[in-house]
C-alpha cells in the first residue's frame, strides 16, 4: 500500500477506491495543505441513479469526510449528446424537460450522502448545460477543438468498441469526450476545481480534461479513477434478475434494496463494507473474517449500513425487521414486494412477475430443485395457482405477496 501523507488519499486508499492517479505525489501534497474542490459527472438519463453509480457517490462523500469540497456535476448538457462509453448503440435522446425532471429527482439521492451548503467544504450541484448550451460552434472549434486529434480520439475504447463491432458512432457522440474535457476546464475556472474522479472507464476522458486545462489556462489539475467493481463471481455490480438496483425509493423499495445487500456473496462482504458503508475499518476486518452462519450477521450489518445511507435509519430498520419476521417467523408483511393477481395466475407467472426469475425455464428448474414455496409449502408444479394473500418464496431469501 502506498504511503500517502494526506487524509484524503489515505482514506481513499484504505477503502479500496484508488485505481489510477495522474500525479499521486502532487495531489497528495496539495490535499495536505488546502481544500480541494473535486468533481464527478453524472448524466441524467433516468429519474434515479443506481448501485452502479454508488462508488462515485461514495467517493464524493469520502472527499467531504477528508475536509474537501465535493462538486456534483449534473450533465444537463452532455445528456443531450449521450456518453458512448461501454455502449454498443446510441442512447435514446431525451427532451430538455425530461432531463430537467431527472436531475430534480436525482438530487434527493445526493442529499442523503453529502452535506450541501455555502461553506468551504459543503457540496454544490452544478449543471453543465449552464455553459455548454451557450457555446458558439465555430469559436468552440477554433479555441477548444484544435487541442484534440482524430488520431488519438480513435484510440479510445468507447470509439474502438463501436468501430470493431461495425456499430454506428454518430458525430454527436464523437463530440462527447471533447465536451467532458471542456467541463473540467470550466469547473477549474468557475470553482477552482482541481480534481476529477470517476470509474476506470473514464480514464481517457479525465486525462483529456487535464491536458486541455493545462494547454488553455496553464492550470495543473488532477485525475483519479476507481477500479471496475464486480462481484466475486465476476458479475456486474448492481445487476439482478429484476434489473438495475435503483437508489430512489419510488423505483426500488428500501426492503428490496436491503435484500440486495443482504444477498452479497461471502467473498464480497469486507470489500463492499469498505466501499459502500462508513463502518470502521477495524470492525470490517473482524466481520469479514467470520465464517459459516456467522457471516450472515455481517451481511445484515452491511445491508443495514448501506440502506441507512441511501434511505435513512427508519427505512433500514423497517426493512431489517420485515426480513427478520419473514424469515424467522414466516410472517406476511406489507413491505414485501408484491405482484397483482390476474385471473388464474400460476406460481410461474407470479415468480416472473415479481422479478425473482428471468424466464419460465428458470422457474421450472427451481421447482424441480424444491426451491419454490407458497405459504411455506413446497411447490411441485409450476402451474400451481396462487390466490390473493399468498406468500410466494423463491429460494430462502426472496419472498413476495400476491395482492388484488
Amino acid at each position: 500500500m502506498t504511503q500517502y501523507t494526506s487524509d484524503l488519499l489515505r482514506l481513499l486508499e484504505s477503502r479500496g477506491y484508488i485505481h489510477q492517479l495522474t500525479d499521486a505525489e502532487g495531489l497528495d501534497a496539495l490535499a495536505g495543505k488546502t481544500v480541494i474542490p473535486g468533481y464527478i459527472g453524472f448524466d441524467a438519463t433516468a429519474p434515479s441513479l443506481h448501485v452502479g453509480n454508488l462508488v462515485p457517490i461514495m467517493m464524493l462523500r469520502r472527499l467531504q469526510q477528508a475536509g474537501h469540497k465535493p462538486i456534483v456535476l449534473m450533465g444537463g448538457g452532455t445528456t443531450k449528446v449521450g456518453d458512448p462509453s461501454g455502449k454498443d448503440e446510441s442512447r435514446q435522446l431525451l427532451t430538455e424537460e425530461k432531463i430537467a425532471e431527472n436531475i430534480a429527482s436525482i438530487r434527493g439521492v445526493f442529499e442523503r450522502f453529502l452535506t450541501f451548503g455555502d461553506g468551504p467544504c459543503d457540496a454544490v450541484m452544478v449543471n453543465n448545460a449552464d455553459w455548454l448550451d451557450t457555446l458558439e460552434y465555430v469559436p468552440f472549434l477554433r479555441d477548444i477543438g484544435r487541442h484534440f486529434t482524430i488520431n488519438r480520439m480513435l484510440t479510445f475504447e468507447s470509439v474502438k468498441l463501436r468501430l470493431e463491432r461495425e456499430q454506428p458512432l454518430t458525430f454527436l457522440e464523437f463530440n462527447y469526450m471533447i465536451l467532458q474535457a471542456y467541463d473540467f476546464l470550466e469547473l477549474s475556472r468557475r470553482a477552482e476545481c482541481r480534481l476529477q474522479m470517476g470509474g476506470s472507464d473514464q480514464w481517457g476522458n479525465i486525462v483529456n480534461g487535464i491536458e486541455l486545462t493545462r494547454r488553455v489556462d496553464g492550470t495543473h489539475v488532477f485525475g483519479l479513477t476507481t477500479p471496475l467493481i464486480t462481484t466475486a463471481d465476476g458479475g456486474k455490480m448492481g445487476k439482478t434478475a429484476k434489473g438495475a438496483v435503483w437508489l430512489n425509493a419510488d423505483m426500488l423499495s428500501p426492503y428490496d434494496y436491503w435484500q440486495f445487500w443482504r444477498n452479497t456473496q461471502d467473498a464480497d462482504v469486507g470489500r463492499f463494507m469498505r466501499l459502500y458503508t462508513d463502518l470502521p475499518l477495524d470492525e470490517i476486518d473482524r466481520l469479514e473474517a467470520l465464517e459459516g452462519a456467522e457471516i450472515n450477521e455481517a451481511k445484515k450489518l452491511l445491508a443495514d449500513a448501506a440502506t441507512t445511507l441511501a434511505h435513512g435509519h427508519d427505512a433500514a430498520h423497517s426493512a431489517a425487521e420485515t426480513a427478520r419476521r419473514t424469515f424467522e417467523e414466516g410472517a406476511r408483511d406489507a413491505n414485501l414486494p408484491t405482484v397483482t393477481l390476474s385471473s388464474e395466475m400460476t406460481v410461474m407467472q407470479a415468480i416472473t412477475g415479481l422479478g425473482f426469475a428471468a424466464s419460465n425455464k428458470e422457474v421450472k428448474r427451481k421447482v424441480n430443485e424444491g426451491a419454490i414455496r407458497i405459504n411455506d409449502v413446497q411447490v411441485s408444479d409450476p402451474m400451481t395457482l396462487v390466490a390473493v394473500g399468498d406468500k410466494v418464496s423463491f429460494g430462502a431469501k426472496r419472498h413476495g405477496l400476491i395482492v388484488a
